[in-house]
C-alpha cells in the first residue's frame, strides 16, 4: 500500500490550483524539491533579513507561501515539519499523527484551490484501512493563514477543522467497531427517513443512532466517524440559556465512512413524511428559517426543519427571544390574576414606563377605549407593560414552568432540545420579559408547544421517539390551566387569527384556528425576529426568521404552509 499511486483528477476550469501527493516513502523527496523550485518570498528569510519586524495585512505571496509549505510537509507525510508552520505546533502535530493512527488513514493526496484573502481552500483523498479492507475517502476544507504577532511570521492559523471540517475541539477521528449499531429511522407511517430525502434530519437521525441504535436491535458496523469529545458539567451550563444563537453542547458522534455495513435495527418516529416534506421545502425557498409542527392532544413532534439543515438546530435546539408568542403565556397569566378579561376595558397607551424603561407599540399605536380582545389582537404591548406593577418578580416563571412545562431542563424528546428559559427578574427586565424580551429564551418546538397547551388547556411534553422504546418519563406540568383562563385565552387566539395581526396568513384555514405573531428585537440587528405560532385542527407549528421583520408579513405564510401540508 505504501508504494502504491493513486490518480487525483483535475476537473475542468482548476488550472489555477495545485496539486500535492504523495506517492511512498520517496515521494517525499520529490515534493521537496518541488517546493523549492516554487518558492516564495516574504517567508521565514525575508523576515530575517528585515530590518522591522513586517506587520500589516498579509500579501498574497505571504498567504500562499505559508499554506504551500503547511500542505506539502502535511502531504510528504511530515507531521512535525507540518506542525511547525502553524500557531500552536503542539496541538497540531497531536491531531496530524492521531489522524494517521487513529483515523488509519494512509498517504495523502491535497489539491489547493482558489485563495480568498488569507483563507487557502483544499481538498484531500487519502485511503481508510481496518484489517484488509481499503477505502477512499476525500473531502474539502480549508485554513487561514494568519502574521504572528512576535515575529511577523505568516502561520497557519490550527484549529481542528483544519485537518476536517467536522471536528471540534477535543474531537477524534476514530476507525474501528462503531459504538452503536445503525437504524433504519421510520416515520409515523413506516415510511423511511434519510437526510437525502429531509436534510434538516441529518443531526436528529444520528442523535437517534446514538440513543437507540442497541435498543432497535440492530449490529455495529466498522466506520470512521468523529467522536466527540465530552464537555465538562460546568462547561455545559454556562453554554446553555445564555447563548443567544446557540453553540450546541450535544453534537452526536458521526459518521464519515462507512468500511463495513452493520445490520440496521428500526426505530419508529412520530414524524409525519408529508409534513416533514412541507416543512424542508418552504425553509428551503426562505433564509434564517425554522418552523415545528407538532399534534396539541398528544405532544408528537410532526415535523421540524432549518434552511440550514448542516448548522446549528434552532427549530430544536434554539434560545431566542420570541417577541410577542410570549403574550400567549403572559395573558393567561392576567387572567388567571384577573388583571384582564377578554370583554373588560383594558388600557393600550402608546407608551408604558416601568423599571425606569419607556416601552411603546409598533408604530406608537394605541387603543383608546379598547377590551383586552382588541389589545391582544393587535399584540399591543403596552396592555401587559402596564400590568407590571401590579405583579411579583417570579409570577411569569411560575405561569411558564406550572402551566407550560417550560424552562424546567426535563423535556426529553428523544433526541438534544432546549425547553426555554424563564428566568426571574426585576424591574425594567421583568416588564419586558411580559412581551418576550428580557431574560426570555425560546425556540420554535417551545412556542409550538405553547400555543398547543392554550389550545387544550393542558401541556403535553412534545416527543419524536416514543417512550414505551426506553422507558423514560415524560415531562409533566404542575397544574392545567384554570377552566375560564383556558376558554378565554383559545378566544383570544382565534380572534387574533380570525379578524387580528394573524388574520392574512391564517385566511381560509376553517374555524378551529388560532394564532399570534411576535417580532423581537435583538442587538446589531437591523431587523427584529419574526414569529409566528398558530394552530389548525389538531396540528400546532411556530415558526421564527431570523431578520425578518414582522412575524406575521414573514413567518405566517411559512406556519400557514406547515398547517396545510401536515
Amino acid at each position: 500500500m505504501g508504494k502504491r499511486r493513486r490518480e487525483v483528477r483535475r476537473e475542468p476550469g482548476t488550472n489555477n490550483t495545485r496539486k500535492y501527493a504523495v506517492i511512498g516513502a520517496a515521494a517525499a523527496v520529490v515534493i521537496g524539491a518541488g517546493v523549492g523550485a516554487w518558492a516564495f518570498t516574504g517567508g521565514d528569510e525575508a523576515a530575517d533579513q528585515a530590518d522591522a519586524i513586517p506587520t500589516g495585512p498579509l500579501t498574497a505571496a505571504e498567504v500562499k507561501g505559508a499554506a504551500t509549505k503547511f500542505l506539502d510537509a502535511w502531504a510528504a507525510g511530515e507531521p512535525a515539519e507540518a506542525a511547525r508552520q502553524t500557531d500552536a505546533p503542539a496541538a497540531a502535530r497531536a491531531a496530524l499523527d492521531a489522524y494517521a493512527k487513529s483515523a488509519r488513514t494512509g498517504p495523502v493526496e491535497i489539491e489547493k484551490g482558489k485563495r480568498a484573502k488569507a483563507k487557502v481552500p483544499f481538498s484531500v483523498a487519502t485511503t481508510v484501512t481496518w484489517e484488509k479492507t481499503d477505502k477512499p475517502w476525500a473531502y474539502e476544507s480549508e485554513l487561514t493563514v494568519v502574521r504572528r504577532a512576535a515575529d511577523g511570521r505568516p502561520l497557519v492559523h490550527w484549529q481542528p477543522s483544519v485537518l476536517h471540517p467536522d471536528l471540534g475541539e477535543g474531537d477524534q477521528l476514530v476507525t474501528g467497531e462503531a459504538g452503536t449499531p445503525p437504524i433504519r429511522a421510520l416515520d409515523r407511517d413506516g415510511g423511511e427517513l434519510t437526510k437525502e430525502k429531509y436534510p434538516s434530519l441529518g443531526a436528529v437521525l444520528d442523535s437517534l443512532r446514538e440513543r437507540y441504535g442497541e435498543k432497535a436491535g440492530g449490529t455495529p458496523g466498522v466506520e470512521l466517524r468523529v467522536v466527540r469529545a465530552e464537555k465538562p458539567d460546568e462547561e455545559k451550563k454556562a453554554d446553555g440559556a445564555e447563548a443567544e444563537s446557540g453553540e450546541d453542547d450535544e453534537l452526536p458522534d458521526k459518521t464519515l465512512l462507512t468500511l463495513a455495513e452493520g445490520k440496521e435495527g428500526t426505530l419508529r418516529t412520530t414524524f409525519s413524511a408529508k409534513a416533514q416534506a412541507t416543512a424542508e421545502k418552504e425553509v428551503a425557498e426562505r433564509k434564517k428559517a425554522s418552523v415545528v409542527a407538532l399534534r396539541p392532544s398528544t405532544g408528537e413532534i410532526l415535523a421540524f426543519a432549518n434552511s440550514r439543515p448542516e448548522g446549528f438546530n434552532v427549530a430544536l435546539q434554539g434560545s431566542l427571544a420570541p417577541g410577542s408568542t410570549m403574550k400567549i403565556v403572559s395573558a393567561s397569566m392576567l387572567l388567571e390574576k384577573d388583571l384582564a378579561g377578554i370583554d373588560k376595558k383594558h388600557p393600550c397607551p402608546k407608551y408604558s414606563s416601568y423599571g425606569g424603561w419607556k416601552f411603546q407599540n409598533v408604530e406608537k399605536f394605541k387603543i383608546t377605549g379598547g377590551t383586552f380582545r382588541d389589545s391582544f389582537g393587535a399584540s399591543c404591548n403596552t396592555a401587559f407593560i402596564s400590568q407590571a406593577k401590579k405583579l411579583k418578580d417570579d409570577d411569569l416563571t411560575k405561569q411558564s414552568q406550572q402551566v407550560f412545562g417550560l424552562g424546567k431542563d426535563d423535556w426529553a424528546i428523544g433526541v438534544p432540545s432546549f425547553d426555554g428559559a424563564v428566568p426571574v427578574q426585576s424591574d425594567a427586565s421583568m416588564a419586558a420579559s411580559l412581551i418576550g424580551q428580557g431574560g426570555v429564551r425560546a425556540n420554535p418546538l417551545n412556542m409550538a408547544s405553547v400555543i398547543a397547551t392554550a389550545k387544550t388547556g393542558e401541556f403535553h411534553q412534545p416527543y419524536l421517539v416514543s417512550p414505551e422504546v426506553d422507558g423514560r418519563s415524560l415531562a409533566k406540568a404542575e397544574r392545567k390551566l384554570s377552566a375560564s383562563a383556558q376558554s378565554q385565552l383559545k378566544a383570544l387566539l382565534t380572534h387574533t387569527a380570525v379578524a387580528g395581526s394573524g388574520a392574512e396568513p391564517m385566511a381560509g384555514l376553517g374555524a378551529d384556528v388560532g394564532a399570534k405573531t411576535g417580532s423581537a428585537e435583538v442587538d446589531n440587528q437591523k431587523k427584529p425576529n419574526g414569529w409566528f405560532t398558530a394552530w389548525r385542527g389538531d396540528v400546532a407549528a411556530a415558526a421564527v426568521i431570523q431578520e425578518g421583520g414582522r412575524g406575521g408579513a414573514s413567518a405566517g405564510p411559512l406556519v400557514r404552509a406547515v398547517l396545510l401540508g401536515s
